[in-house]
C-alpha cells in the first residue's frame, strides 16, 4: 500500500455535519487511513496525486441497490407502472431469467456505474434465491466488487412466503425453507463477514420485506440470529400506502409497529424508502436510532413519493442515501442520486406550502436541504447505517475519497466549486478514486476495464434474458 499524497485541492468536502468543509489544501494518506491533513510537503516515499482544480468528497456510501436489476434498465412493460404492478412486470417476471453469466454482467455494470460516480462501498440487497439455485449469486458479488477494489455489503435478501406473483418462469418464485435460508446466512458470515469498522466485505440480514416475505415469528427468530451472529438487519419498508393497508389488515397495527413488535428496530436496523411514514412512526425510530436509505429517483420513477428524511434526521434517525435498483432508476449511480435528493427535500417542502389567505405562507422549500446536508447523507451518514469507519475526510478516518474534475461545460460558471458534483448533476469525471488507501480509478479509467465489451455483453445479456422470460 504505496502512501500518498493529494495536493492543491480546489476544495474539500468533508462528510462532517460540524466542520463540512475543510481549508485544508493537501491530504497525507498512510496504510489505508488519512493521517494528516493542511498545507504538506510531499516526502520521497509518497505518490503525488495533483488535485489542482478538482473538487474532493468522500467516496460515496451507497445503502441500498438491487445490482441484477442493472441489465432491466427502463424494461417496456413495467417503464409506467407503479411499485405493485412494476414488480410483477419488471423483477418478479425476469428473475428466473438470470444465470450464472448474465447476472456475473449485471453485476459488473452496476458496479462500474457507481464505481464512475465515486462511489467506495456499496450494499446491494440481495434477494435472488430459490430452492436449487444453479448458481451462487454471493460469490458472484463479492468476486467482483473485490476486482475493482471498493467495501461490499451483502444485505441477503430472500422470501419464505411467496407473493402471489406469476411468472412464465415459476421455479424462480418458490419461496425458501426458513431453516435453510438461516443457515444460509450462518455460511456467508463465516465465509466472508469480517466485524472490524474498516471492513471491506460485511453481511446484513434482509428479508426482501418484513410484511410480505416471512413469518411473524421467523422475523423475529432472524433478528435474534442476526444479533447473535453480530450482523445488522435491513430491509424494504413502507415505500407506498398499500404498507400501511396491509399491515393493518394483517396485524392490526402500522408498519413499523410490526417490525417494532418483532425486534426490527434498533440502531442496527435500516430501511429502504420509508416514503409512507406516520408521524409517530419517525420519532419511534428516531428514539431507536435506526436508519434509511433513502431512494428518491426510485420513488420518484414509481410515484411512491418523496420520504420527509428532513424531519427524520431532526427526530434522530440516520440518513443514507441508496440508488435501488436500475429497473426503477434508469441512472444508478450517486451523482445522479444525490442531485435528486437535494433538489426533492426543496420539492417536498414546497408543496407543503400555503398561500397567506389560508394561514400560511408563500414561502418555497430553497432551505430545505443544503449540499452539505445531502454529502453528509450519501457518505457519513451511511457509513454510520453500516457501522463502518469511512464516510468522512478527516485524520484517523479510513481512506475513502473521491477527487472530481469538473472539465465539462456543466461545471463552468459555477461561484462555489465544491457544489458541483451534487448542484450541476451530470457525471463529473473522476480525477482518482480512492478505496482504503488504494486508487482504485484513475483519470477516468478503472484499470483493466474495457467499456467497449462491457456494453457489448451487457446489450447480449439483455437479448438472452427477454428470450428467456418470453419477450
Amino acid at each position: 500500500m504505496n502512501p500518498l499524497l493529494i495536493k492543491h485541492c480546489a476544495a474539500i468536502m468533508t462528510g462532517d455535519k460540524h466542520q463540512p468543509r475543510s481549508q485544508a489544501r493537501d491530504i497525507r494518506i498512510r496504510d489505508g487511513l488519512i493521517v494528516e491533513m493542511g498545507d504538506l510537503i510531499a516526502t520521497a516515499d509518497e505518490t503525488v496525486i495533483d488535485a489542482r482544480d478538482c473538487v474532493v468528497y468522500p467516496g460515496w456510501v451507497n445503502t441500498h441497490h438491487h445490482l441484477f436489476q442493472s441489465l432491466l434498465k427502463g424494461e417496456p412493460k413495467g417503464l409506467n407502472l407503479s411499485l405493485g404492478g412494476w414488480l410483477a412486470a419488471t423483477p418478479y417476471r425476469f428473475r428466473g431469467a438470470f444465470d450464472e453469466q448474465t447476472f456475473r454482467i449485471a453485476v459488473r455494470v452496476g458496479l462500474v456505474e457507481l464505481v464512475r460516480s465515486g462511489c467506495t462501498t456499496l450494499a446491494d440487497h440481495h434477494y435472488l434465491y430459490w430452492p436449487d439455485m444453479p448458481f451462487d449469486g454471493a460469490e458472484i458479488l463479492f468476486d467482483e466488487a473485490a476486482k475493482l477494489g471498493v467495501r461490499f455489503v451483502l444485505c441477503r435478501g430472500g422470501a419464505t412466503q411467496s407473493r402471489g406473483l406469476e411468472s412464465d418462469l415459476p421455479g424462480a418464485l418458490r419461496p425458501e425453507n426458513f431453516h435453510s435460508m438461516m443457515a444460509d446466512v450462518d455460511r456467508l458470515v463465516a465465509r466472508y463477514h469480517q466485524p472490524h469498522d474498516r471492513a471491506m466485505r460485511r453481511i446484513v440480514m434482509a428479508p426482501t420485506t418484513t410484511l410480505h416475505s416471512t413469518t411473524p415469528q421467523e422475523l423475529r427468530e432472524s433478528a435474534r440470529l442476526a444479533r447473535q451472529l453480530g450482523i445488522r438487519l435491513h430491509s424494504h419498508l413502507s415505500e407506498t400506502v398499500d404498507y400501511l393497508d396491509a399491515a393493518r389488515s394483517k396485524f392490526g397495527m402500522t408498519p413499523l409497529q410490526f417490525c417494532a413488535e418483532h425486534d426490527w428496530i434498533g440502531d442496527d436496523v435500516w430501511f429502504a424508502h420509508l416514503v409512507k411514514l406516520l408521524p409517530e412512526e419517525i420519532a419511534m425510530l428516531g428514539a431507536a436510532g435506526s436508519g434509511i436509505a433513502h431512494c428518491p429517483q426510485s420513488n420518484a420513477r414509481l410515484g411512491s413519493g418523496i420520504a420527509d428524511v428532513v424531519a427524520m434526521e431532526q427526530a434522530g434517525m440516520k440518513i443514507s442515501i441508496g440508488v435501488d435498483g436500475a429497473a426503477s432508476n434508469e441512472a444508478a449511480d450517486m451523482q445522479s442520486e444525490t442531485h435528486a435528493a437535494w433538489q426533492l427535500q426543496r420539492v417536498r417542502k414546497g408543496m407543503q406550502a400555503q398561500p397567506r389567505y389560508a394561514g400560511g405562507t408563500y414561502e418555497g422549500g430553497g432551505d430545505a436541504a443544503s449540499i452539505e446536508d445531502v454529502v453528509r447523507w450519501g457518505t457519513s451518514g451511511g457509513a454510520q447505517v453500516l457501522g463502518l469507519h469511512t464516510g468522512r475526510i478527516a485524520p484517523g478516518m479510513a481512506a475513502d475519497i473521491a477527487i472530481y474534475r469538473l472539465d465539462d461545460p456543466r461545471y463552468f460558471g459555477l461561484h462555489d466549486m465544491a457544489i458541483g458534483p451534487i448542484a450541476s448533476g451530470g457525471r463529473a469525471s473522476v480525477k482518482a478514486l480512492i478505496c482504503d488507501g488504494h486508487v482504485v480509478m484513475q483519470e477516468d479509467v478503472i484499470p483493466g476495464l474495457d467499456v467497449a465489451e462491457l456494453r457489448r455483453d451487457a446489450a447480449q445479456a439483455v437479448k438472452t434474458l427477454q428470450q428467456r422470460a418470453g419477450v
